[in-house]
């Protein structure tokens, strides 16, 4: 039974939870880090770690996709930023920097996004960053809008994509439009012969929409960082991540009784800032965390210290802030593997994932996303 709670007469919401809002429980047993593994696939893509980058320019160039890959992890170039934008794009990072030294005005570094994404995209410059990629020998994914998606595909598989990543802040099985056709992902995703991973949702229903169109992994949550990201207060739309992805979970389970074993993996893009953050994730039923601003200490992050999401760039309604408060102190290895003297949870994920697993007895992400679980208070 849904916990529904009365706000006026006549008129009920759910209680939902934030990660911050539950804990994990340890069972009976341990086991040694050393037998635990956070490897997951996904179709015929296997990764060593549940980590897929949050696709902003603050954190994924070409050089940070090909190192998150050859560590284990996908990173996500966004095929609507400034790679595929701007042939020249350390110096538009500059004009961001100098916007943010410049001043103390917020409002600032997003209009300097704004018209850095005026520019056109172009396929030459994003086919070139996805060339980068596919030579290392790592995994390629591309992130396009639902609004796009048609009109680029066929380009970026062209340019070598393996895994498209479909995402928005809402996204929905059928994307409306009064000046176009609409983007019907069931028929869209039929048509391609690589995977595709399909988001944001924040609840039961549309996760099993999304999961009905063929999406091979189905993105719960639009991004949320606390501080950051501002569709809360712009849209009045929120997402409780440790409810939303145990949502999401569910219909993934009732979508596997429906189809007789078609697996759908459940991707937590939203809230996720430690490693105990990443494990209560997995814990509530995700198969991988997308990663945003905790990536953006890594000394490799092409912002430099800054962090932003897609959505500041909105050219009407933008909804992130370019985050001044991110300290570049450690390499990207170090800052996934370890090892760490931050007794915070900020370096050393998915060492600390390991540990977090073994401590409670699990060896593996599927066995773990059955891990008990306490709500605060």
């Amino acid at each position: 039974m849904r916990d529904l709670v009365e706000i006026g007469m006549g008129r009920t919401a759910r209680r939902a939870y934030e990660l911050d809002d539950i804990e994990i429980i340890p069972s009976r047993r341990t086991r040694s880090s050393k037998d635990v593994s956070t490897a997951w696939q996904i179709d015929a893509y296997r990764f060593e770690i549940p980590l897929i980058t949050h696709p902003t320019d603050a954190i994924v160039s070409p050089g940070t996709a090909v190192a998150v890959g050859e560590l284990g992890g996908l990173g996500v170039l966004n095929a609507e930023g400034l790679w595929a934008r701007h042939g020249d794009v350390d110096e538009a990072l500059f004009r961001l920097v100098q916007a943010v030294e410049d001043t103390d005005d917020p409002a600032a570094p997003v209009k300097v996004l704004q018209e850095l994404h005026q520019a056109p995209v172009r396929i030459d410059l994003i086919a070139e960053a996805i060339k980068q990629v596919r030579e290392s020998g790592v995994t390629v994914a591309v992130r396009v809008s639902p609004q796009r998606a048609a009109e680029l595909t066929p380009d970026l598989l062209a340019a070598g994509v393996e895994i498209l990543v479909v995402q928005g802040t809402i996204i929905s099985a059928e994307h409306v439009s009064r000046d176009g056709e609409p983007l019907n992902l069931k028929s869209f995703i039929a048509d391609l012969d690589i995977p595709v991973i399909a988001g944001g949702v924040g609840d039961y229903r549309t996760a099993m929409h999304l999961m009905r169109t063929g999406a091979a992994g189905v993105i719960v949550g639009y991004g949320y960082t606390p501080g950051v990201t501002t569709t809360d207060s712009v849209l009045g739309i929120g997402v409780p991540m440790a409810t939303a992805i145990a949502d999401a979970a569910a219909a993934r389970r009732d979508y596997l009784d429906e189809t007789g074993g078609r697996y759908v993996h459940v991707i937590a893009d939203g809230g996720v800032l430690t490693s105990g953050d990443v494990a209560k994730s997995i814990a509530c039923g995700a198969d991988a965390v997308m990663l945003g601003e905790p990536l953006a200490a890594a000394a490799e992050a092409p912002g430099q210290g800054l962090y932003w999401t897609a959505a500041s760039a909105h050219p009407s309604v933008p909804r992130s802030h370019v985050s001044t408060g991110v300290d570049q102190v450690v390499d990207l290895r170090s800052l996934l593997f370890g090892p760490s003297v931050d007794p915070r949870g900020v370096t050393n994920l998915f060492g600390s994932l390991k540990r977090a697993m073994a401590k409670t007895g699990y060896s593996d992400i599927k066995e773990f996303q059955k891990v008990g679980l306490t709500v605060r208070g």
